[in-house]
């Protein structure tokens, strides 16, 4: 790209409230966030551009008129998120975290987590995409890589006992519906 058709930060125009919220709702409207992702990224466009001279912006309440509108919804957002990590696998430890780092309070985020079988049906997943335990092609009798197993599990979120009893099955085993106690 030549230097004449590629903007520099410094050469942008200052923001004022009416493009400050025209960028917010184009924000919203490309992409699914939460209140607080939506905030992040008011405060990160004023702090590159800058602010008119003479012009105050309430990003708050440009903020909560969005969410007013139902634009940004943040139970419906947890919701959305919490499904897509579940279906790939990941426990509930790593959505609650996914949550978190998403700005969503602590209520919301625990009507967002799955309950036990959907977690447990999250751990099956993730075992059998990695091939790990009754998914595997033999029996491991390397300890490293059972290790090494064992932790991908916990990073992904899931209970150390599921895992753990996952891990232990012998390829093609059967596994049972229901989370174990």
């Amino acid at each position: 790209m030549s230097e004449a058709v590629r903007r520099k930060p410094s050469s942008l125009r200052p923001l004022d409230a009416t493009r400050l919220s025209e960028m917010a709702l184009a924000y919203v409207a490309r992409f699914a966030t939460s209140r607080a992702k939506l905030l992040a990224y008011l405060e990160r466009k004023l702090r590159e551009r800058g602010l008119a001279e003479g012009v105050e912006v309430d990003i708050v309440g440009i903020a909560d008129r969005l969410v007013a509108l139902g634009y940004v919804d943040d139970t419906a957002f947890a919701g959305m998120k919490a499904r897509s990590l579940l279906s790939r696998g990941y426990g509930n430890r790593r959505v609650d975290a996914a949550l978190r780092a998403a700005g969503i309070d602590e209520p919301t985020r625990a009507d967002a987590r799955a309950d036990a079988d959907a977690a447990w049906a999250a751990a099956i997943a993730y075992a059998r995409r990695r091939r790990f335990g009754p998914f595997a092609d033999a029996q491991l009798t390397d300890r490293r890589l059972q290790e090494r197993q064992f932790a991908a599990m916990l990073r992904a979120g899931h209970d150390a006992r599921w895992a753990r009893c996952l891990l232990q099955l012998a390829p093609g085993a059967e596994i049972s519906e229901t989370a174990p106690e």
